[in-house]
């Protein structure tokens, strides 16, 4: 796979990064979104400091990642989804 060369604007500051060709799209969206995050946290609450706006986001993303690591699988909705698998091959069989 090949890689390319981007840069994501955070906080008001250039980040050059080398990515796989595939992640481009996912790695700019993760990137507006942490920006649109540090903008949200610095026109709503009295912290200035770029530092202090980035942890807090750093923070705030951190819990809700594993927030979605300890939501319980939902075995009945991967049974479905198993079943509508199974019936996908045998119609286009």
């Amino acid at each position: 796979m090949s890689e390319l060369s981007i840069k994501v604007k955070i906080a008001g500051r250039q980040y050059p990064l080398t990515i796989k060709r595939d992640e481009e799209e996912l790695i700019r969206e993760a990137a507006k979104k942490v920006d649109d995050n540090v903008k949200f946290f610095q026109e709503n609450y009295a912290v200035k400091d770029r530092q202090d706006l980035i942890a807090m986001t750093a923070l705030q993303m951190a819990t809700l990642a594993l927030k979605a690591q300890k939501q319980p699988v939902d075995n009945s909705l991967l049974s479905e989804l198993e079943d509508i698998r199974k019936q996908l091959q045998d119609a286009l069989a």
